[in-house]
């Protein structure tokens, strides 16, 4: 072999030993061979639709949310499908039925479609750490069977507003922490001696609700469903306690019966500055901005057996059969994270779910949602777990709202119309039960 072809045969090795050597280098850098991450343009590009609706403020901070996410996660498109609360449920049904569900739907029903639910258990790392999280008395309305089914967003809760002006005429204080909170008792005379001393007509006003009336029957210890939710409770004797209480404070005066006998709205009677206190959700922090004629405040509620509010709000549901399932998975967690979640209730001026979120340095109301946190933080979760039956309560809820005005006219005692509500519980879990 001559020097000349000798020297070609050297140079050819030379190129291919680089191209080699450069190859592999490529692979390292991309991580595909060494056990890196990939990139994120490599990540496979996916499109998740959320199905949201919106009360107020907060679905201009999703957006802002979102658009966070993907920047950091480019291979990711958030597709929000907005639509109005009445229609979310039929909306959803339809997408599902057609065999298109949307990756992840903000939810206030969780339990209508626990069936179709992603569930998130594998995909959280550890279920308890996660649930940790999140406040206790919550955890019904997202874990069913051990699965967790959706992810809290945030909450909801019963309290007490009241009037400073009356309060203070009256000279009379309010509990100034959760060690000195009255007994039902003690809160009523309280409230007497403010219209007696303060001025005011009315001692309480109490929204027209079920959902709300359940404030006191989880307080003096009652439940509308039995803990397993085979049977009803709502005419124990602590919920027929509770019901009776409930007609005193009409029959002496304390409360207004053309609230729950006819139909004045209780937010314009306690914005006329006329009434001492009113048993409302936190939501009317932000309705009652405006009020100029009288300071008003949050205060905690009175106990019986135990404390308790009625938790509510909205969850994050990822859902069956969409192909990306872990995508979704991974937008759920980011959504639950604390600095997320923070920001997230923060803006839009709702309660956290997170224990770690209790005082958030909102706009407006920052002691009254600290109020609000803390009467979620000692609420039983037998609330949670009677509200949570959506299959089951708004089949009753009606005819206990009905139940509840009989007895307060005298129809019917407090008894006779829990046992009435009793029978139609029984019958509407046999029904489903069938």
């Amino acid at each position: 072999m001559n020097n000349s072809v000798r020297s070609a045969l050297l140079l050819l090795f030379s190129i291919m030993l680089t191209i080699s050597l450069a190859g592999c280098s490529g692979k390292n850098a991309e991580g595909s061979s060494s056990g890196g991450q990939e990139t994120a343009d490599a990540k496979k590009q996916v499109t998740l639709d959320f199905l949201w609706f919106t009360d107020g403020i907060e679905g201009d901070v999703i957006k802002e949310v979102i658009a966070d996410y993907q920047k950091e996660n480019s291979h990711v498109k958030i597709n929000l499908v907005e639509v109005a609360y009445k229609d979310l449920l039929t909306k959803l049904r339809t997408m599902i039925s057609g065999g298109k569900p949307p990756a992840l739907a903000r939810m206030t029903d969780t339990g209508l479609f626990v069936n179709q639910a992603l569930d998130l258990t594998p995909y959280v790392g550890d279920a308890d750490s996660f649930i940790s999280q999140f406040v206790d008395s919550i955890k019904p309305y997202y874990v069913v069977d051990n699965a967790i089914i959706a992810s809290p967003m945030d909450l909801t809760a019963n309290g007490m507003i009241y009037n400073k002006t009356l309060f203070q005429q009256a000279g009379v204080q309010v509990p100034a922490s959760q060690e000195d909170i009255w007994t039902w008792d003690e809160f009523t005379a309280a409230v007497k001696q403010v219209m007696e001393k303060g001025g005011a007509k009315y001692g309480l006003v109490w929204d027209f609700t079920p959902h709300r009336w359940t404030t006191m029957l989880y307080q003096f210890g009652g439940s509308m469903l039995s803990e397993d939710g085979t049977k009803a409770a709502i005419n124990s004797p602590e919920g027929v306690q509770a019901l009776e209480y409930f007609i005193k404070l009409h029959e002496e005066g304390v409360m207004p019966k053309s609230v729950w006998l006819g139909s004045e709205n209780p937010n314009n009677l306690f914005r006329s500055g006329q009434v001492a206190v009113h048993l409302a959700g936190n939501w009317m922090i932000s309705n009652y901005k405006d009020i100029d004629n009288f300071e008003w405040g949050i205060t905690y509620m009175p106990k019986q057996e135990i404390r308790s509010s009625v938790p509510g709000g909205k969850y994050v549901m990822g859902f069956k059969g969409t192909g990306v399932e872990e995508a979704t998975a991974e937008f759920i967690q980011y959504l639950s994270s604390k600095e997320v979640n923070g920001k997230y209730n923060q803006e839009s001026l709702f309660i956290s779910p997170r224990k770690d979120s209790v005082k958030l340095d909102y706009a407006f109301g920052k002691e009254m949602f600290e109020v609000f946190a803390n009467e979620l933080a000692n609420t039983t979760p037998l609330a949670a777990n009677d509200w949570s039956k959506q299959e089951i309560v708004p089949k009753f809820s009606t005819d206990l709202k009905d139940h509840i005005i009989e007895a307060i006219s005298g129809k019917t005692t407090a008894k006779e119309a829990l046992d009435k509500t009793a029978r139609l519980i029984d019958k509407v879990i046999s029904e489903q039960e069938k």
